[in-house]
């Protein structure tokens, strides 16, 4: 679109002047015709920001994630914790904890399926307590024991987006 970009990093461009309304109109159905949205307001930024630090912290840290996410999600918006809690249960109609569950559930069902850990390592990589507090967690969200989702044929997982 030849558009006049300074950067552009996870989620966000940086562009060295404003768009006019066509642009912006343009930008928004390019994106969508691949699969994204054009996010502009503030809120829908600190959401999608918070949505993206979790991914990056459950899925594409390679170290185990032993953080404490409250903390973690304060210091990298520069917001207090609670004002960033209240906004997303606002917006997602569920909690920063609930979403951050589900992607660490998500995560325990890929390693699983590689069957290259023990429920322990999984456990241990993903900062639980134990392994059996992750056996009774995943088992509250899917249904199934750990043990008893490594054996299905169908074991399938959810695509990070649609979490």
């Amino acid at each position: 679109m030849e558009l006049p970009v300074i950067s552009i990093r996870l989620g966000e461009i940086e562009l060295s002047r404003e768009l006019t309304e066509e642009e912006i109109e343009s930008l928004a159905n390019n994106l969508k015709n691949l699969g994204f949205e054009l996010l502009q307001d503030e809120t829908s930024k600190t959401i999608e920001q918070i949505k993206n630090f979790i991914v990056d912290l459950v899925h594409h840290r390679s170290e185990n994630i032993k953080i404490n996410l409250s903390t973690y999600l304060s210091e990298e918006l520069g917001q207090d914790y609670s004002t960033l809690s209240r906004l997303f249960s606002d917006i997602e109609g569920s909690t920063i904890e609930h979403y951050f569950i589900a992607h660490k559930i998500e995560k325990a069902k890929e390693l699983l399926v590689y069957d290259e850990f023990t429920l322990s390592e999984i456990a241990f990589q993903l900062n639980y307590s134990s392994a059996a507090h992750l056996s009774n967690q995943f088992k509250k969200v899917t249904g199934f024991t750990p043990t008893h989702f490594r054996k299905l044929e169908d074991n399938s997982r959810k695509q990070i987006d649609s979490l």
